[in-house]
Order: structure tokens, then sequence, then C-alpha cells
């Protein structure tokens, strides 16, 4: 077994085609000072024939997997224009008299070096975008063709070191079972491709590789578990051929209760809403019967692009998310950029600690025609619908007051412009600082509702970064403290009369909803595809049931007791499903 990281959930089992790398060794190649122009010449064609090519690869990868997703080549066709990469190409040419290709290939391996240093997984992935672009510019500039997948139609295992957008749009996702890469992450845009394909994802197994994968290997990928089996044994095949039916069958069961109402067996109704970042997840949420957007994260409109988006491009945005959703409810989370969230084009300030820093609410307070402008669009966009604002990383009354009255201006901005929107817009805030748990009561006063983030919140009450490999073991959503601020959260908005729900990760974990019955939560937000699972769950329960499970939870000492409860409840055994295998198998 070599255990990767999963970012693509699925199971597949079949054999493997490697993918060469698509690099080339280019030898150094000088040009007399007569040849310049016509090696310029050679350059911009080049881009502009590469242009034409992403412009016609975003066309048609929209067509599979929607808009949003096809807008990660807007970052490719910026890097064509981003004068830094383009002066460091024409400087080789003009300074050093190398050849077009040359020069692209030493601009190339420049950047992906320097971005590599850098302790930053942003900017890692950002110079696989720039591989990617460049090597697109080589093809040309060299005249190489396009490397072949197999042509027959058995379906295949793909290996690839790094797969880049550009070779994954180039797929058909009906002849590919999986993807395995030596490198990558679960943030990366293959990933985010993968995921909208369908087509489970395993990345970062080259640490853990021992033997060379071929082309022709057996091969099974656990995209969920985040594992790869090379040559397994036929008993371990059998096992995941059944693990697969299971997955089939149950995804027919669960279609059965896409109209059933989220109700406990003694009467309790949980909202269960999906967290969306782009119009392609909000069909899944609709197909699976989401009560509406318990959080619509805003950050898609801004990232991999050359600019800021404007008010009309993000209010068209809103507008269409309002009118599909009709009366149900949409909560747009405004920009939360910083931390790992970064814009190429928006400078963020160089920090020691970026997840303590300058980011979300604290950007838009400072960066305020920013913030006005998306402030403006979503109120436009409440004409439509019923819209909810919810600001980000609270931990002040004076941030709230401060981000009201900037609403209250663009209230009036549209007023004086004669531009509809709703009278009445809710506005809610995020609970994920322990400084906003402390002054939960205060908060309350102040807002419409509460969404607890359950992500943040575990991160900062527990100081672990839970992206730290050293560490991450300690990230623990089931501590006695996070529960109990979790509980203090809930009863501040409870004793205020607002509305209280959950949207980060522990609101999609089955092993928690007899807490989030107990404290009754009035909504739970989570990825569209939990939420049948969860509604399936919930009608087994019962909410008193529930309140003695959580007084009992509230007396553990330690998370491993509080999990030992938790499983006897679900049944549940503490092994795993499947026993460890050897490397060979």
């Amino acid at each position: 077994m070599i255990q990767g990281i999963g970012a693509s959930s699925g199971i597949a089992i079949g054999k493997a085609f490697v993918l060469p790398n698509w690099e080339w060794d280019l030898p150094e190649q000088k040009i007399d000072v007569g040849d310049l122009a016509r090696e310029f010449d050679r350059l911009y064609e080049g881009i502009r024939t590469s242009k034409v090519e992403i412009e016609q690869m975003k066309d048609e990868l929209r067509e599979v997997v929607g808009a949003e997703e096809s807008y990660i080549f807007d970052a490719h066709l910026a890097i064509l224009d981003d004068p830094v990469f383009m002066n460091e190409i024409q400087g080789i040419i003009q300074r050093q008299y190398k050849a077009a290709e040359v020069a692209v290939k030493e601009a190339i391996d420049h950047f992906v070096t320097m971005f590599d240093l850098l302790d930053d997984e942003y900017m890692k992935e950002r110079a696989l975008d720039i591989k990617d672009v460049g090597n697109r510019l080589l093809k040309h500039l060299l005249g190489a063709p396009e490397i072949t997948l197999p042509s027959d139609t058995q379906p295949f295992i793909l290996i690839a070191k790094e797969l880049s957008p550009s070779q994954l749009a180039h797929l058909n996702p009906s002849h590919v079972l999986g993807i395995a890469t030596l490198a990558g992450s679960t943030t990366s845009h293959s990933s985010i491709m993968a995921r909208a394909l369908g087509v489970p994802l395993v990345v970062g197994i080259e640490s853990k590789l021992e033997e060379a994968i071929q082309t022709g290997d057996m091969l099974i990928i656990d995209g969920e578990l985040g594992v790869v089996h090379l040559h397994p044994e036929q008993s371990l095949v059998d096992l995941y051929t059944s693990k697969q039916i299971m997955y089939g069958e149950k995804k027919q069961r669960l279609k059965g209760i896409v109209s059933v109402k989220p109700v406990t067996q003694d009467g309790k109704e949980m909202e269960l809403s999906a967290n969306i970042s782009s119009l392609k997840e909000l069909d899944v949420a609709l197909s699976s019967g989401t009560n509406g957007v318990g959080l619509f994260r805003t950050e898609f409109l801004y990232m991999d692009r050359s600019r800021l988006p404007q008010e009309e491009e993000q209010f068209e945005v809103y507008r269409t998310v309002a009118e599909k959703l009709g009366s149900k409810p949409l909560i747009i989370r405004t920009l939360d950029i910083g931390g790992d969230k970064h814009l190429d084009y928006f400078e963020l300030p160089e920090e020691d600690n970026p997840f303590l820093g300058y980011r979300a609410i604290r950007i838009c307070l400072d960066k305020t025609d920013l913030f006005k402008t998306q402030l403006r669009a979503i109120l436009r966009a409440s004409h439509y619908g019923n819209v909810k604002i919810m600001y980000p990383l609270i931990s002040s009354v004076d941030e709230v007051q401060a981000a009201n009255a900037l609403l209250e201006q663009c209230k009036q901005e549209l007023r004086t412009e004669g531009l509809p929107f709703a009278d009445k817009v809710e506005v809610g805030i995020m609970i994920e600082l322990p400084a906003a748990v402390l002054i939960a009561d205060l908060l309350a006063d102040e807002v419409d509702f509460f969404s607890i983030g359950t992500n943040d919140l575990i991160q900062f009450t527990l100081a672990v970064d839970r992206m730290n490999e050293q560490i991450s073991h300690m990230y623990e959503p089931y501590h006695p403290s996070v529960l109990r601020m979790i509980k203090l959260t809930v009863e501040a908005a409870k004793h205020k009369g607002i509305h209280v729900g959950v949207c980060g990760e522990m609101a999609g974990d089955l092993k928690a909803l007899p807490i989030w019955l107990a404290l009754d939560i009035d909504e739970l937000s989570m990825s569209a595809h939990s939420i049948l699972p969860v509604k399936e769950r919930l009608l087994t329960l019962k909410q008193q049931e529930s309140r003695d499970l959580f007084n009992s939870l509230l007396s553990c000492r330690t998370s491993s007791q509080i999990h030992e409860k938790l499983r006897a409840v679900q049944g549940e055994q503490p092994a795993a499903d499947f026993p460890a295998v050897s490397k060979s198998s």
C-alpha cells in the first residue's frame, strides 16, 4: 500500500498508463545580432498560438465541468500577458543572444525554482501553472507533437509526476478510471478539476514509492483514503470491487430520500444546506434536495484572474445563484482571502504568521472600495432571492459595526441611483475565533445569525496548524475544549433568539450529528455530496437521546473518551474498514 493524499474521492481498479514528462532538455543555441527580430517574431507567434489553444480548451472544458472551473485557464492566459515573465524571456534573447525556445526554458526554470523554494503551498502550485504555460509555448516553438494517450477504448489509471490542467483537459473522463500523481496537493488546479470531473485522484505518492509504477501494472486507487495499491492480490481486488458495488447501491438508496424532510424520529427538523464555490456545485446541491446555501465562498470570483472582479460581474453571479434557489436562503460570505488564499494581482504583505494576520474582514475594512463593490453587488442580488450577508473572521463588536456602517452606505448609494435591493437583508457572522465565542452574547445583539466555522475554530482553540505534518494529529475536532466552545456559542445565540448554524467540516461529519441535535442547532451547511448521507442518518436519530449522549460527552476528560462514546452510538468498530496491506500488494 502506498499512502498518499486523497484529492478526489472514489475507487479505481485497472491497469496503469504512465504519462511521460512533458519537458525538453535544450542545448544552448546562440544567435546572431541580425537574427534577433526573427526570434522575437517566433516568440510572439508562439504566444498568439498558445493563447488561441488555451481559449479553445477553456471553451471545451466549460461544457464538461462548468464555467467556474474553466476559469483556471484565465490564470494561464494571464501568465502569457505577465510583464515580469515576458520581460525575463525577452531579456535572455536580447542580452544573451539565445534562441527563443532556450530563453523560454530558462525563464521557466528560473521562476519554478524560485517558487519551489518558497514555504508557501499556493506559490508552489503557481509554479506548476508557469511550467504548464511555458511548456505549451515551448511545444509551439519546437513544433513538438502532443503526448498521446492510449488509442484503444480500454479505460486506464493515469500515473504522472504531476498533472497540469492542460493535460487533464485533454483527457476523456470515460477512458480514465483514476489518477495518481507523484507530486501535487488537494488545492491544486488539477485536483479541483478532477473533483469536478468525478475522477478519483491520489496525490503526493513520490516519497512513499519504493518501486516505479510501469505502464500495464495493475493498480487500485482509493481517492477517499488517499492510497494506491500496486500489484494487488485478488482478494484485495475482490474487496474493493465489493466496495464499489456498495457505493453504487448506497448512491441509489440515497436518491430515494431527496424529497424526504430531514426530521428525527421524535420530530426535530434540521435545515441541511450546502457550502458552494461555484454554480456547478449549486446544481449538485439542488439535486440533493438542499434547503439552500449556507455558505457561498466568493473567493473563486477573485482567484485565477488578472484583476479584481467588477460590481456588475459579481452581481450577475450572485443573481444567478439567488434565482436558481428561488425562495431558499443564500448566505454569501464576503471576501475571505489571506492566510493560505492569495490573489496573483493583489499584493499581501510578507507575514511571519499570515493566518493570524492581514486577512478576511481585516482586509475588507482596510480596503473599503474593494469591500463596498462586493456589498453593492450582493445587495443588488438580494432583489432576486432570499439573500443574506455573512462576515468572516470576526473578533470584535467594532468590526461588525464598521462593516454594517459600510453596508448602510451602500444601501444609500443604491437608493440614490435607483437600483433595487431587498428592504431587509439579514446579516450574520462566522464564529471561528475564541474571542468571538467569549463575546458571543455581545455579538448576537449586532447580527441576525451565527454560523460556526469549525475548521478555524478548532485550529485557533487548540493552536494547531492542521497543515503542519508534525502536529496535524493534534488537530482534534472532538477535543473537550472545542465542544465547550461550540456549546457557549449556541447558548448565546439561543438566549438572544437568533438563528445559529454550522458550516465547517464537522457539519457533514455523521459522528457529530447527535451533538448538533442535542444543542438544537438550526442549520448544518456542508459539501453538497454530504447532504443525503447526513439526512439518512438524521432520520434514524432521536433528539432526546442525543441530548442524553451530549451530557455524557461533557463529562469526558479526553478526546479518546468522546470518540469511544460516539462510536458506540453509531455501532462502529475502532478498526479501519481495510486491514494494513504490504507495499507489494
